[in-house]
């Protein structure tokens, strides 16, 4: 269901609360550090807003939370390790226990992780739900899904209609960003080129290294061949030798 390598969206709540939804068909490198410029995007441009609307009555209080929150497809191999956790809250806290309204947070939803868990458990609970209607496209599942929870009918024939109207295509992210985005995958590319070079070299070094020892095996066959070939005369030798002395 998730087709886009990357696809992102704004959501503003009722509250003030603004959070960014990111679609990740296969997970960035640089997961953290990604989704710390996004949240960091997100409160400079609300701050931004809210400040040039409340001119001189702003103060810092009308700054409401930002949640950056990442849907992997194929998940860094990190989120691996937690193989039974497939949704990672994250947010600033303080060493000592003090309580500050800090305003950046972070979900991070390994899907690959969590329709495992589907596959294997099935569907247990109304997160479990979304998830399903979020990130699987498998027929079975999402019958179960109506079936066990009506009100997703609507949402996907709301879906269906949005999909037809491309006029509705959401909100994308600052220009920064993008030119951020398309740095890292550079950067993704040159690792995975540097990859593949370095796997060829190693290549290359074995099949030298099993070409030298064919070529070690093939002198110790011609060795033993001809060590075949002087016993041979030898023998061939002795007999003669025999032969007139009888």
């Amino acid at each position: 269901m998730l087709v886009y390598i990357c696809c992102s969206f704004l959501s503003h709540q009722n509250n003030g609360t603004i959070a960014n939804v990111e679609v990740q068909k296969i997970g960035y490198a640089y997961t953290g550090e990604r989704a710390s410029c996004y949240s960091a995007d997100l409160l400079l441009r609300q701050y931004k807003r809210v400040r040039d609307q409340r001119k001189k009555l702003f103060t810092y209080k009308d700054v409401h939370p930002v949640y950056t929150i990442v849907f992997m497809e194929n998940s860094p191999s990190i989120f691996h390790d937690y193989s039974d956790c497939y949704v990672h809250h994250f947010h600033t806290t303080s060493n000592t226990g003090i309580k500050l309204n800090m305003l950046e947070n972070f979900i991070f939803v390994p899907v690959d992780i969590f329709l495992s868990s589907l596959h294997n458990n099935g569907m247990r609970n109304k997160l479990d739900a979304w998830l399903t209607f979020l990130g699987c496209d498998e027929p079975e599942y999402i019958v179960q899904l109506i079936h066990k929870y009506p009100r997703f009918k609507t949402i996907y024939d709301d879906l269906y209609e949005t999909c037809l109207n491309v006029e509705r295509v959401m909100q994308m992210f600052s220009k920064e960003l993008q030119i951020l985005d398309h740095n890292t995958v550079t950067y993704m590319i040159d690792e995975l080129q540097e990859e593949l070079d370095t796997t060829k070299d190693k290549l290359d070094t074995a099949y030298t290294i099993i070409a030298d020892k064919d070529k070690a095996l093939s002198n110790k066959d011609k060795a033993l061949a001809d060590k075949d070939i002087a016993i041979a005369k030898l023998q061939a030798e002795l007999e003669k030798y025999k032969n007139q002395n009888r």
